[in-house]
């Protein structure tokens, strides 16, 4: 199961010494940015707030959550024409511009408006996700490539822990300075991007050495004759699914069986503290499995935590069944937010700018499918979730096996 290169340092630290100072200014600016990601959160409690309809404030979020997927697409084909720094400044630049006007347009008045700004706030926000990925790719050297998305993984999720504690307080003073500092948070991005990030040149056709005439058309009429990557992002699609299962359909399980909401907080805590604790002592050993084994075992993993919530109702079985679930996502997501970076550097950008396209479409689409099959099945979505690990894990062990197959 392992493809360790002969020499090659393994461990946490060995990594974290390999690391070029870019990658951790890159790291730091992620961040710096999560730190002040409270649009998406905080969207539809401040615009009830501020005397909109729970209707209008779930239509907004909508359009927010189809920026998002867009601006990812959208990214990858920035990165393609700027290069990763540039693509990194314009669009956390164009983010701060977006959110630090949006108090002045949540008026009831002013709705259409909003929904355009709400959009493209989505759109600019994650715009540079496709962009620092690739950067770190380039960056980063090849045997340690996996444990930097590790990294990533952690500041992006120890920004979304701390978010929170900041908005917090943030509301007590004012509602609006939720988009102001978010606001500040994104420009912070792009001035470190901008002053500390390398200017790398944006990947041309002809820099491929390898590439043929297949390669010279449209990265994506490439994609889509690519089976297995059409696999790969099949079960990036299941398994975001299964994810967000965790954030919506849990806590409605939790609190219909008579436990206190206090015992999804317990919840959130144990994950964390796994997640930060351990993900990169696992990636540490995961990175030398070949990637289809990491891909395909981590998403089942994590289907069958999300299965054993259905085994039972008591708080221990609860807890138990989270550390499964959390494991699964140690064990595939470095792994397989790494392996879009793999591809040559002509159709890198977009590879990557789709596969997280399709992630943020999982998670658009999962509240909804989430509350529906509750509301259909109950506990048994449960079981469903389980299933669908089985077949995304199927997808992966296809989709991440080595060399490309276009159909």
């Amino acid at each position: 199961m392992t493809t360790k290169e002969a020499g090659a340092p393994g461990g946490v630290f060995a990594s974290v010494r390999a690391t070029p100072r870019p990658v951790r200014y890159l790291l730091g600016g992620v961040l710096i940015n999560q730190l002040g990601a409270f649009a998406q959160t905080f969207l539809v409690l401040y615009l009830t707030m501020r005397e909109f309809s729970i209707g209008q404030a779930g239509l907004a979020l909508t359009c927010y959550s189809a920026g998002a997927v867009l601006g990812t697409l959208l990214g990858g084909e920035l990165t393609h024409r700027l290069g990763p720094r540039g693509t990194i400044v314009a669009a956390m630049t164009a983010s701060a511009a977006v959110l630090a006007v949006m108090p002045t347009l949540a008026t009831p008045g002013r709705f259409g408006v909003l929904l355009v700004a709400i959009g493209a706030a989505g759109l600019a926000t994650q715009c540079y996700r496709p962009a620092a990925a690739v950067l770190l790719s380039e960056l980063m050297p090849a045997e340690h490539r996996v444990m930097a998305f590790s990294m990533m993984r952690i500041a992006l999720n120890g920004g979304a822990a701390l978010a929170p504690l900041i908005a917090a307080g943030l509301i007590l003073l004012d509602w609006d300075l939720l988009f102001y500092f978010d606001a500040v948070s994104a420009l912070a991005y792009a001035v470190v991007a901008r002053l500390t990030l390398p200017a790398t040149d944006a990947p041309r056709d002809d820099e491929d050495e390898a590439e043929s005439g297949e390669q010279k058309r449209s990265a994506y009429a490439v994609m889509l004759r690519d089976g297995r990557y059409l696999a790969f992002l099949a079960s990036v699609l299941l398994g975001t699914l299964i994810y967000v299962q965790y954030v919506v359909a849990l806590p409605l399980k939790i609190t219909s069986e008579g436990h206190p909401a206090a015992l999804y907080s317990i919840v959130l805590t144990t994950a964390s503290i796994i997640l930060v604790v351990s993900e990169l002592k696992i990636t540490s050993y995961v990175k030398n499995w070949v990637p289809w084994a990491a891909g395909a075992v981590g998403t089942v993993v994590m289907g069958l935590g999300a299965a054993g919530y259905g085994l039972g109702s008591h708080a221990i079985v609860i807890v138990v069944s989270t550390a499964v679930f959390v494991l699964g996502v140690m064990i595939s997501g470095p792994t397989m937010f790494a392996h879009p970076a793999k591809f040559p550097a002509s159709v890198r950008g977009r590879y990557v700018g789709t596969h997280q396209a399709t992630f943020g479409l999982g998670s658009a689409l999962g509240p909804t499918l989430g509350v529906l099959a509750w509301g259909a099945f109950g506990n048994g979505v449960w079981l469903l979730c389980g299933v669908l690990g089985l077949v995304g894990g199927w997808f992966a062990m296809i989709g991440m096996r080595e060399g490309r197959n276009s159909v």
